[in-house]
């Protein structure tokens, strides 16, 4: 492996320093690099949607395909019980998949009609289920639905419309007591807040970030509150919106994991590579 280290402006967050801060080349060579999630059985998984696969990569250990053809997965996570989660935008559904590999579809419409193109999904500890429902470029063929949504899925499979935001919800991030969810809107350059009480319920939609550089994708939250969005660069904020810092890439960044064992690595998927980046502060994992 390359290691490409980057100049960046050092920062400072709360309990976290962003000083000295290397950026790694972990894979490379694909169309487009998406969803990534760290698997606790210690590799990384990640989406490449215009070749339909998923592919899985151990440290150190040559890349191979997860699942293909993935119906151009975009992006994954995992419960606490070890389930994988699944965006589809070829067949507009969310999947899960179980340990013993069975494929479940758990959302694919909603009043009767098909699903845009869900892009980004997260679990929250106690199971309930939150995902984006985008169209972009040739996804919007074909719509069904005339709006794009925010969804919610309890742990009873009870599926329910957070919001029908004009612009169109991208990543997607729970902090990490699971009270708040965040959610970035692409059109709209925001990440959006929601309040979250003990049944799942979505509530009190606010701005919380806005005059993002570059349409926000994939978004991730470490241990500390701290939220880090993918965009032209990949700025980190504070739980308040604040700005702390900024973190360059040879590529566009699209979406991000915290993983190894320590899940002190940041794993950035950014056009044709995936990057690491090692960190003094924990992600917020809800598995």
């Amino acid at each position: 492996m390359r290691t490409a280290i980057l100049i960046l402006a050092a920062g400072l967050c709360p309990a976290q320093t962003f000083t000295d801060i290397k950026v790694e080349k972990f894979t490379g060579g694909y169309t487009f690099t998406e969803g990534p999630v760290w698997a606790r059985d210690g590799f990384l998984l990640f989406s490449d949607p215009p070749e339909s696969k998923i592919y899985k990569v151990v440290p150190g250990q040559k890349p191979g395909v997860f699942r293909g053809p993935s119906n151009k997965a975009n992006g994954n996570t995992y419960d606490a019980k070890g389930n994988l989660y699944t965006c589809e935008s070829q067949s507009r559904r969310v999947t899960r998949t179980d340990k013993k590999g069975t494929v479940e579809v758990i959302a694919e419409k909603w009043e009767g009609k098909r699903l845009n193109a869900p892009n980004d999904i997260v679990v929250r500890r106690d199971g309930h289920v939150y995902f984006t429902d985008p169209a972009f470029g040739e996804q919007a063929n074909g719509r069904e639905l005339d709006f794009y949504g925010i969804y919610h899925i309890s742990p009873k499979g009870e599926m329910e419309l957070i919001s029908k935001p004009a612009g169109r919800p991208n990543g997607v991030a729970l902090s990490p007591n699971g009270r708040v969810l965040y959610v970035a809107n692409s059109d709209d350059r925001a990440l959006y807040a929601y309040d979250l009480d003990g049944k799942g319920t979505a509530s009190n939609e606010r701005k919380l970030v806005s005059g993002i550089d570059g349409p926000p994708d994939g978004i991730k939250v470490d241990e500390k509150g701290n939220i880090y969005v993918t965009a032209n660069k990949l700025p980190i904020y504070s739980p308040a919106g604040k700005l702390v810092h900024t973190i360059e890439f040879a590529e566009t960044p699209r979406n991000c994991a915290f993983g190894d064992a320590d899940f002190q690595t940041l794993y950035v998927t950014a056009l044709t590579s995936v990057y690491r980046v090692r960190l003094d502060v924990k992600g917020s994992v809800q598995y």
